[in-house]
């Protein structure tokens, strides 16, 4: 046992070295590793039946018995490894924990998945005399392949950023280490021993040594599926807004019909809220909003097979509805302050005491292709003024319900007259309340100034909302 670290998790995958590094890590007397521990199909090793005296059923029934068992165990800082689809559960325990030693090994992906594919087909997992060694090439599957390929990045990812906001760092090992007696030692070290080896254990021999390529039977059809994955990402689309929360305040459900509307802000929110009040026939202000989430909660217990639904805008759209009716104006609202910092550090050609007669077409295109280049630095998070939910992207805005839960149904602005009345009717509402549709934005409208030159600007603003909602020109 070390004073640092109460046990040890190896974070690794099949065909990663995990079984070499287990073999080293018990070459040292004050360590022990117990193999994989909360495999989901076996303890520990296929063979074994128990660990500590804990059983496979009583693992299972109580994965934090196994746990405690291992951090108690005398003579040794005892460990196990684990893969990304082993018990969940283990992870949220060991995550949380800083007293577990994090070891992270990883290896080239493409190596470990032919490796992996040479294992399945000579049914050979472990090598300790070359002269049984047996030999397969690999069937590469570029379907396959990818999806192994995101599983890893998916899971790597999760370590690291639940690691860095819990302040914890996690020892790092590549496959191309675990040869180096001075990295086994290093590693030792870390984990609060003084022990040290004088050479690595020889039992164990690398199966495949040849180049990747010598090891496919495929390699021209794997070559071609390389080539089309976008090894740096180059196609990834950044997002740097803040999270946004599920907002339920903001949520406005029927007082009889059992419909839940989740507004976007910046879209056709008073037209909806109008159009379900008159499906309950009583004013705005009689439906139920302002809820919290234990309120919400007993809302749906209460409406049994109740519907919930939120309605995207065009960005275009959206974005100049805010203008108009959050910055144009010069009105004593909490915008007032942001709309004289647009002015004045980003300058907006806002007018300054809001629009009059002489604020012409030619202004107002002004002004607003000012607002987008505000935009545009705020998304990316680059000024110092909040990212408003009223011009958050919208998928973000989707993001935040997810928190909580998900709309039942994503309708578009354009689709409403025909969606809201068939939503109606799936709740009993035979006769569904006309929709008005949105009014004009003031003082011009968006035809007046739209153009494909603008749709390029705020496709490449709102890009991620464009991407995962598919919209296309406004116009």
């Amino acid at each position: 046992m070390t004073d640092k670290y109460d046990y040890f998790i190896v974070f690794a995958e099949m065909r990663t070295g995990s079984n070499f590094l287990e073999t080293n890590l018990n070459g040292f007397s004050g360590l022990f590793c117990h193999g994989e521990a909360f495999n989901p199909h076996f303890i520990g090793y296929p063979n074994s039946t128990e660990i500590l005296g804990v059983s496979q059923d009583d693992r299972d029934n109580d994965p934090a018995r196994l746990i405690d068992e291992i951090k108690s165990q005398a003579g040794a800082l005892g460990g196990f490894r684990y893969f990304h689809d082993h018990d969940p559960r283990v992870l949220e325990i060991a995550l949380e924990d800083p007293r577990c030693a994090k070891i992270v090994l990883t290896r080239n992906p493409l190596d470990s998945y032919v490796s992996w594919k040479i294992a399945v087909a000579t049914g050979q997992w472990k090598l300790t005399n070359v002269t049984r060694r047996k030999e397969a090439l690999a069937e590469f599957d570029g379907a396959e392949f990818a999806h192994h390929v995101d599983a890893l990045q998916d899971f790597q990812v999760l370590l690291l950023n639940r690691l860095q906001k819990s302040g914890q760092s996690p020892f790092y090992v590549a496959y191309e280490d675990l040869p180096s007696v001075e990295v086994m030692n290093g590693l030792a070290r870390w984990l609060g021993l003084d022990e040290q080896l004088e050479a690595l254990d020889d039992s164990l021999k690398r199966q495949n040594p040849a180049p990747v390529t010598a090891k496919v039977a495929n390699v021209e059809e794997m070559e071609t599926a390389l080539s089309g994955m976008d090894r740096f990402n180059l196609s990834r689309t950044p997002n740097f807004e803040p999270r946004r929360g599920p907002a339920v305040p903001g949520y406005v459900a029927g007082v009889v019909t059992p419909l839940l509307y989740m507004p976007i802000k910046g879209g056709p929110e008073a037209e909806v809220i109008n159009w379900l009040a008159g499906l309950d026939r009583v004013a705005v202000d009689g439906l139920i909003s302002k809820m919290n989430q234990k309120q919400l909660r007993l809302w749906r217990r209460g409406n049994p097979g109740y519907r919930s639904f939120t309605v995207l805008r065009h960005p275009v759209a959206r974005a100049h509805t805010v203008f108009c009716q959050k910055i144009l104006s010069a009105g004593p609202d909490n915008y007032r302050k942001i709309r004289e910092t647009l002015r004045r550090k980003f300058k907006v050609p806002l007018p300054k005491n809001g629009p009059d007669a002489s604020y012409s077409i030619g202004d107002h295109r002004a002004a607003f292709e000012g607002f987008l280049e505000f935009l545009r630095v705020n998304l990316a998070g680059q000024t110092a003024i909040r990212v408003d939910a009223a011009w958050a992207s919208q998928s973000q805005s989707i993001s935040g319900f997810s928190d909580l839960s998900v709309p039942d149904f994503v309708f578009r602005e354009e689709e409403l007259a025909e969606e809201l009345p068939h939503l109606a009717r799936r709740v009993g509402r035979m006769e569904p309340a006309e929709l008005v549709t949105a009014a004009k934005d003031t003082p011009y409208a968006l035809e007046d100034i739209y153009d494909a030159a603008l749709e390029e600007k705020v496709a490449k603003i709102y890009h991620r909302d464009y991407l995962m909602f598919g919209f296309g020109p406004w116009r």
